[in-house]
């Protein structure tokens, strides 16, 4: 999955890279588990704007995919690999023996016409999916449940891997992208792998059409507004912010803890700030 470049003939193409897309084997989806899918443009059930500069870019089809992995000791055959507008990493389309065809997220030196498998007593190799329980020490694992039975809900962009570190009674303890160490259900399912499409972090877009493509709106700076639209705002000529960074609101901007849920801050074992 390496990166191509561009000549540049024109200033856009000048940095723009994007991937080569070798490992995409077919441009065609299978129908079957398409949805149509609304663009919100940051709006809420009101309509009211609450995500800022979203808006616009490709019409898309949601393509379903089966994060649950709960269709255990049934072999499947890795079909096709594509590519899939709505998330980072690249899919692939399993045909299980049974006749059944489902999505799943393709991980890193997965290939087609390999066969995988879900179960407890599945062999803990890439693209098969366990229980936690059932896979050894130092794994790297993706597409984790974090409630037994809901379907993976961490680790699932390109490129992203955890790591099992210890099982102590009915947890787990795993070593997430960004360094935080979570404990986790044994019964619940991951995927053993690193997310494919490792590239994709490295893409420079080149130009603001392809953010535009994307559903991205552009981003104004506050330093460049009036006072009263932002914090920043103001002075004459170019200014420092003369504070610290804030949101339009006035709310800080930058190391600014936000979380506040308490439920599951018990199972947080060392913090991604590197704070116990």
């Amino acid at each position: 999955m390496p990166l191509r470049s561009y000549k540049p003939t024109s200033p856009g193409l000048r940095t723009m890279t994007r991937s080569t897309f070798e490992e995409i084997t077919t441009t065609q989806p299978h129908k079957p588990l398409l949805e149509p899918m609304k663009r919100g443009s940051g709006r809420n059930g009101q309509g009211r704007m609450t995500v800022r500069h979203r808006g616009g870019g490709e019409k898309r089809a949601y393509r379903r995919i089966d994060f649950r992995r709960d269709k255990w000791d049934v072999p499947a055959r890795l079909a096709t690999v594509e590519y899939d507008p709505n998330r980072s990493a690249r899919i692939g389309l399993l045909h299980y023996r049974d006749g059944e065809k489902r999505y799943i997220l393709v991980p890193h030196g997965l290939r087609v016409g390999d066969i995988v498998v879900a179960g407890s007593s599945a062999e803990a190799r890439v693209g098969n999916a366990l229980p936690l329980r059932n896979i050894p020490l130092g794994t790297q694992l993706h597409n984790i449940e974090l409630i037994p039975g809901q379907g993976g809900r961490i680790v699932r962009s390109a490129g992203a891997s955890a790591q099992l570190l210890a099982k102590e009674g009915d947890e787990a303890q795993v070593r997430l992208p960004s360094g935080e160490v979570r404990r986790v259900d044994v019964r619940c399912m991951a995927t053993v792998g690193q997310v494919g499409n490792l590239d994709h972090e490295n893409q420079d877009l080149g130009k603001a059409g392809r953010s535009r493509h994307m559903g991205r709106r552009p981003e104004v700076r506050g330093v460049v507004m009036n006072p009263r639209d932002h914090p920043h705002g103001g002075g004459e000529g170019k200014s420092p912010t003369g504070m610290p960074p804030k949101t339009p609101w006035g709310q800080p901007a930058m190391g600014h803890r936000t979380r506040r849920s308490k439920t599951t801050g018990r199972v947080i074992v060392r913090s991604r700030h590197g704070k116990s």
